[in-house]
């Protein structure tokens, strides 16, 4: 029997129940982690999902419906984790939602859900992680940020401050465990094909009378030189490495898998 890399170890992703945290539960999951995911959505759905993970992968899997924007919520998933578990070793920081408008018009009540989703939950579920990961001397943090992080975007103000804020977040705390076996990084990904972009598909594809292959086309080609989507499988495997002894120096980077758009 194969020992799996990261048998033993739970990780913690939030947002986890569709799209990239889905794919990077799925990747750990094949690691050999236990998985504890984290999310909205149908309850009855929701756990097929978290059990056909635990049976494919052979692993312990939980959910937790913590709501990212309230201190409270992410304080009792954490205590669920070390109750179920024994505590959280990969936090992967994944919940954002988005909102589109240019600054004068933006609602100010939008400005502070984006930030306290995006950002400020990364803040709560990091302090409350890194005592027993320096416990332990071993924990990987990945904050999910975005080429939203090292770039910015018209009629997005919210999602690129939280994102540059998650940037900085991560550059200071992996600064914090540099001589502990604990890193953090952050992954900035380009495009992918999450069910949130597929609606800007569909949405294009309705106003300018385009076919899905076409619309698609047209939303990558401005901004994305590959042509093509990240997928979650491919974000999955980055966080794997991170987790993986090759990853152990790589500390507070905001690594771009985003098909050439910041490199324009």
């Amino acid at each position: 029997m194969k020992t799996s890399m990261l048998s033993g170890k739970t990780a913690l992703v939030t947002g986890s129940t569709s799209g990239i945290g889905l794919g990077i539960a799925r990747s750990l999951a094949e690691q050999g982690a236990n998985i504890l995911f984290n999310g909205f959505g149908d309850a009855i759905a929701i756990e097929k999902l978290y059990q056909d993970v635990g049976v494919e992968f052979g692993v312990e899997t939980a959910h937790h419906n913590a709501d990212m924007s309230k201190p409270a919520e992410i304080a009792a998933m954490f205590a669920f984790a070390q109750d179920k578990f024994g505590g959280v070793d990969v936090l992967v920081n994944n919940a954002g939602i988005q909102h589109v408008a240019n600054i004068e018009d933006f609602p100010a009540e939008r400005w502070d859900a984006v930030i306290a989703i995006n950002l400020s939950s990364a803040f709560h579920t990091t302090r409350l992680a890194l005592p027993g990961m320096k416990q332990k001397n071993w924990g990987r943090i990945i904050n999910l940020a975005s080429v939203h992080g090292l770039v910015g975007s018209a009629q997005k103000s919210a999602y690129v401050a939280a994102k540059h804020g998650l940037v900085g977040l991560t550059k200071v705390t992996a600064l914090e465990t540099a001589q502990t076996g604990v890193t953090c990084n952050a992954i900035c990904p380009g495009w992918v094909l999450t069910p949130l972009v597929q609606k800007q598909v569909d949405d294009r594809a309705a106003k300018e009378g385009l076919g899905n292959d076409a619309a698609k086309k047209a939303l990558l080609a401005e901004k994305q030189p590959s042509g093509e989507f990240v997928t979650p499988e491919e974000l999955g495997a980055l966080a794997v490495f991170f987790c993986s002894p090759a990853g152990a120096q790589v500390r507070g980077v905001a690594w771009n898998m985003d098909g050439g758009w910041t490199a324009q």
